[in-house]
């Protein structure tokens, strides 16, 4: 597939795990229809994501980083339902760890 496309699909994932965060955060609805958004997300992220990759570069160190910060914000929601952290943190937190997700998906540093 064309790379610009992976991107675009890539960044779109992002803008719905996003939405679905806040979804989950707010804790007003009773569905699970923000839950079931929050794991699509996560499991369309990733995928476009490996296939962005191709075959990950074992030497080098970023994407590993990257599957962490993915596991934390996957398990977001959790920690705001256990009520572990406030949502508010919760949130700011997800914000600086995709924003590091983005820094090292740009600038590969390690």
């Amino acid at each position: 597939m064309d790379y610009n496309l992976l991107r675009t699909l890539h960044v779109a994932g992002a803008l719905a795990l996003f939405a679905s965060l806040g979804a989950v955060m707010l804790g007003n609805s009773k569905g699970k229809s923000a839950s079931i958004l929050h794991g699509i997300s996560l499991l369309f992220i990733a995928i476009i994501g490996f296939a962005m990759l191709k075959k990950p570069p074992m030497h080098q160190y970023y994407w590993m980083v990257k599957v962490g910060i993915w596991l934390f914000i996957g398990l977001a929601p959790a920690l705001v339902k256990k009520k572990v952290l406030p949502s508010s943190v919760v949130f700011i937190l997800c914000l600086a760890a995709a924003g590091t997700a983005a820094w090292l998906g740009i600038r590969k540093p390690f």
